[in-house]
């Protein structure tokens, strides 16, 4: 597949899955939920290789960097995650976890002297506010309590966790590891983690047999996990860290556009404007020089066009 289908079936496939996260929530401990995900992904994975006889054999170095890729991607990412949810609000979470677009910006130059360039931090940038315009109306509702601060410390915890995951990745790539094998040891690895950590909190792993939480189970091990991951894995390497991350800011936006259809989610200016902000970062992001300046520059005139109405209308 070419870069722009890879692109727009991550974007698609993870901004959905809030869906079946929601199902996902409920008896289950967290911890258990996500092992069973990432077990059946890997499990899956494991499967297609043994079919199309592709190589599974590593040595300890490369086994050893995929324990670091699985853990830090499959499994203390997603633990943190879901502790920083019990503490925040879906809003809050949503705008620290986009900041993986920040993290792996600066981790990309860290770990591979990948140039910043303007275009990507303003496109980032712009993204980013959408993001925080988008929620605006739930985040300013928040209370700055000591719950708060903490879920948003352990939501950006668990950011860098996956950001540094996604370095291991290109690094894994980099040295001629393949992405299907290195996803299915790396699934693994973190399956084993979370089971870990299952054990030591004394929690048990309880299963609901029941039909949203088998087809969420699947969905997300599935689609969330197997293709979403292979595709935004592979792009990594292809069109580079900082473009691949933006992403990450476009899920928000697919997930409010299914809302409006599976639940009638009423847009506002709010909305509109956040929309806006994203659709127009993402553009610069991942368009030419020249094409990415004339996006900014119609976005200021519908923004000055906008103030000018309200001020008219005010008077």
């Amino acid at each position: 597949m070419n870069n722009s289908v890879l692109y727009l079936l991550t974007v698609l496939i993870w901004g959905s899955t809030w869906i079946a996260i929601n199902y996902q929530l409920g008896d289950v401990a967290h911890e258990a939920s996500i092992a069973y995900r990432f077990g059946l992904a890997a499990a899956v994975l494991f499967i297609y290789c043994w079919l199309k006889k592709l190589p599974l054999t590593m040595n300890k170095q490369q086994h050893l960097s995929l324990i670091l890729f699985g853990m830090a991607l499959f499994g203390f990412n997603y633990f943190l995650l879901y502790q920083a949810q019990e503490n925040i609000n879906s809003a809050l979470a949503c705008i620290g976890f986009s900041t993986l677009l920040l993290f792996n910006i600066i981790n990309a130059r860290i770990w591979y002297k990948t140039p910043i360039t303007s275009q990507v931090v303003l496109g980032g940038s712009l993204g980013l506010i959408g993001i925080v315009i988008l929620f605006w109306p739930e985040v300013k509702s928040l209370s700055l309590t000591d719950a708060t601060l903490y879920g948003l410390i352990l939501c950006l915890i668990g950011t860098l966790s996956a950001s540094m995951g996604n370095m291991i990745s290109i690094r894994n790539q980099k040295a001629k590891m393949p992405v299907v094998q290195s996803n299915a040891w790396g699934m693994l690895y973190g399956t084993i983690f979370m089971i870990f950590m299952v054990i030591v909190q004394g929690k048990t792993f309880t299963f609901e047999w029941t039909t949203p939480y088998i087809s969420s189970l699947l969905f997300l091990s599935i689609f969330g996990s197997v293709i979403a991951f292979g595709c935004y894995l592979s792009l990594m390497t292809k069109i580079g860290p900082h473009k691949t991350s933006y992403a990450n800011i476009l899920f928000p936006a697919v997930a409010v556009a299914i809302s409006t259809v599976v639940e009638g989610f009423a847009w506002n200016n709010y909305t509109i404007f956040g929309f806006l902000a994203i659709m127009v970062g993402n553009f610069v992001v991942l368009a030419k020089p020249r094409a990415a300046k004339k996006a900014i520059e119609q976005e200021n005139s519908l923004a000055k066009s906008k103030l000018t109405n309200e001020k008219v209308i005010a008077s």
